[in-house]
């Protein structure tokens, strides 16, 4: 799961040269192997995440055989979009959207619950802009056949210490099956709300088939 400097390169569409100079600056962690670098991907997605650089989707896409990953649209449309969700504080928002999720077990709801509130504020990670995404290396994996990513747009913004100081209005919280594809589709997220359109349409809070139908558009002029 390691990449060359050209292929993060590649993936950040940033020149080698740059590249080098995150990781001699020690800014960008890589791994020296023959004297060559190496880069593991989830790092470099959860670094690229936390400056808002863009990720191509192409990160990820090694998928197993049987393993079919949808498009974010398509989990968006499985998840939902919810608005004017309830709560003043971080525990009290995840608990209102733990009981929003559309989940196959109904079993999996107070698990869910305990383990994010464990989590607290590393179940989230803020991207800017008031909106947050879920964390890469805290994967929410569960049996089920495929990913679901939820949108939830808060009543009342709250604190998620955001590096830019602006408190959350838009969560977006997914569950996939396997770890491989929760990174994949953080790629997806990550790469869509680099698209001006998208994160237009967040701001303005649209309803969920504009959203979907906008993820759409982008996905496949990306293709």
């Amino acid at each position: 799961m390691r990449v060359t400097v050209r292929e993060a390169a590649a993936l950040l569409d940033a020149a080698e040269a740059k590249v080098y100079e995150w990781i001699e600056s020690g800014d960008l962690p890589a791994h020296r192997i023959n004297d060559q670098y190496r880069i593991n991907r989830s790092e470099l997605l959860e670094w690229a995440t936390e400056r808002n650089i863009p990720v191509a989707p192409a990160l990820f896409h090694e998928a197993e055989e049987d393993e079919r990953v949808p498009s974010a649209a398509e989990s968006l449309e499985r998840g939902g979009v919810f608005h004017d969700v309830g709560g003043t504080t971080r525990e009290e928002v995840l608990r209102s959207i733990i009981a929003l999720l559309k989940l196959d077990d109904e079993g999996d709801r107070e698990t869910l619950l305990h383990l994010l509130l464990a989590r607290d504020a590393g179940a989230v990670v803020p991207v800017g802009d008031g909106i947050a995404i879920p964390h890469v290396r805290h994967p929410i994996a569960l049996s089920t056949d495929e990913p679901s990513l939820t949108l939830c747009f808060l009543r009342q913004p709250v604190d998620f210490e955001a590096p830019d100081g602006q408190p959350v209005f838009a969560l977006f919280f997914l569950v996939s099956p396997t770890t491989r594809v929760h990174l994949q589709m953080l790629a997806k997220i990550a790469y869509l709300l680099r698209d001006p359109a998208f994160r237009a349409a967040i701001r303005g809070r649209m309803p969920a088939s504009r959203l979907v139908e906008i993820a759409r558009l982008v996905e496949r002029e990306t293709a």
